[in-house]
């Protein structure tokens, strides 16, 4: 990361692996917003950044023209396996995919159909009592030294023990989760042995709870995916695979950024943690803000067809950065747009997206961050940062506080 070319002219050279982009990018959305709402680069092969809430929303929506088979900019795209010499994938379906994620229509309806049961507000709400546990145990084992870090010692570690009980797999292997997220979504957007290693040991893993979950059924994921059909087929181990390594990234990375980022903003707001400890029906509110403004995640999407957005042509394979962080920091949407309010009403944020592919696991990252930030305050009111100076951000397509050291009372 460090020996990048940097950005001149973010409207025609913007680099969002550049440091000033990862560690504080609204001021520059901002600016690109007033002077070039649709910006270029030709790194990466050409990717395009929309800035303002309405191009985001037009190209979430537009299946036609944008694909998503592609999800992620990366500084060496993956080689996508021709199908010489194998079935052919069905229309709409990604070789390295990870559905619904990478699947476009008619591809995408029912393999996100066939997910929608495990995520239903009632499904979800069964697993309160288990992540309050979670996180009670978590607060325990550094309760009383007065300081953790709040993103590896907390944050880190709830959603990878909620979606580990999800499919069946041991907590214990929390560190190897962290360690593929680490490969693929951090060391893997600049160089590709650290995405292609990830990669192998993920399907390897899969493959090995596949089979033993064919040998020896439970009631978990794993196992629903195994007796599911679609279209009345049963599903391919490939399509099961890809589809868990969606639902154990997109579990852990997205909402443990998020519990992080609204640490790291109450940790920094002493007014804020007040109401919250003194007025806890804020709460819902609260959460909804913190998502609005510190939403972790920008998907991407290719140009399939050339078309034009916001006044702006789209060349044909090129890439989109849909940063929903962006659009919800437009003002011509959220008034004072720059600014947390723990009781904005009115709060039609896309913090999970826009489109067919809004987020499934909603309810489930509601809940880890709602349960995780009730727990927390419940045990530790007053904390600050230790050293402002000493937070790291993530870059790549989810962003949040990778070190975040606090201290309490």
């Amino acid at each position: 990361m460090t020996d990048r070319r940097p950005v001149s002219d973010w409207a025609k050279d913007f680099d969002h692996l550049d440091p000033r982009w990862v560690t504080e990018p609204y001021q520059i959305w901002d600016e690109l917003r007033r002077q070039c709402p649709v910006a270029h680069t030709e790194r990466y092969n050409g990717v395009y950044f929309p800035s303002r809430y309405a191009d985001i929303r037009a190209i979430a929506y537009d299946t036609e023209h944008f694909s998503s088979r592609r999800v992620v900019v990366r500084e060496m795209p993956p080689r996508v396996p021709t199908d010489s010499g194998k079935p052919k994938s069905p229309p709409g379906a990604s070789t390295l995919a990870s559905p619904p994620i990478t699947s476009d229509p008619p591809y995408h309806r029912p393999a996100r159909m066939l997910l929608l049961p495990a995520f239903t507000p009632d499904a979800i709400g069964r697993l309160e009592a288990k992540t309050r546990a979670i996180c009670g145990d978590l607060i325990d084992r550094f309760a009383s030294n007065g300081h953790c870090d709040a993103a590896t010692d907390y944050a880190q570690h709830v959603p990878v023990a909620v979606i580990a009980h999800m499919l069946g797999l041991p907590e214990g292997d929390g560190e190897k989760f962290r360690r593929w997220i680490h490969l693929l979504l951090h060391e893997g957007i600049a160089e590709n042995a650290s995405f292609a290693q990830a990669l192998a040991e993920m399907d390897d893993y899969f493959r090995m709870q596949i089979a033993n979950r064919r040998s020896v059924p439970r009631e978990d994921l794993i196992t629903f995916l195994l007796g599911a059909r679609m279209e009345d087929q049963p599903l391919s181990d490939e399509h099961i695979i890809g589809t868990l390594r969606l639902l154990l990234i997109a579990g852990i990375d997205t909402t443990w950024s998020a519990i992080g980022s609204c640490l790291w903003h109450l940790a920094q707001h002493r007014d804020d943690r007040r109401r919250l400890v003194s007025e806890p029906a804020l709460m819902p509110l609260a959460v909804e803000e913190f998502l609005r403004a510190y939403a972790p995640v920008t998907m991407a999407r290719q140009v399939a067809k050339e078309t034009t957005v916001g006044g702006c042509p789209f060349k044909e394979r090129e890439m989109v950065l849909l940063s929903f962080p962006a659009a919800n920091r437009d003002p011509e949407v959220f008034p004072q747009a720059d600014r947390v309010l723990i009781d904005r009403a009115e709060n039609r944020h896309a913090a999970f997206g826009l489109g067919i592919h809004r987020c499934i696991g909603s309810n489930l990252a509601r809940m880890e961050i709602t349960v995780a930030l009730e727990e927390w305050l419940a045990r530790i009111p007053d904390f600050e940062l230790a050293d402002p100076a000493s937070v790291t951000w993530s870059h790549g397509p989810v962003r949040g506080p990778r070190k975040l050291p606090v201290v309490f009372r």
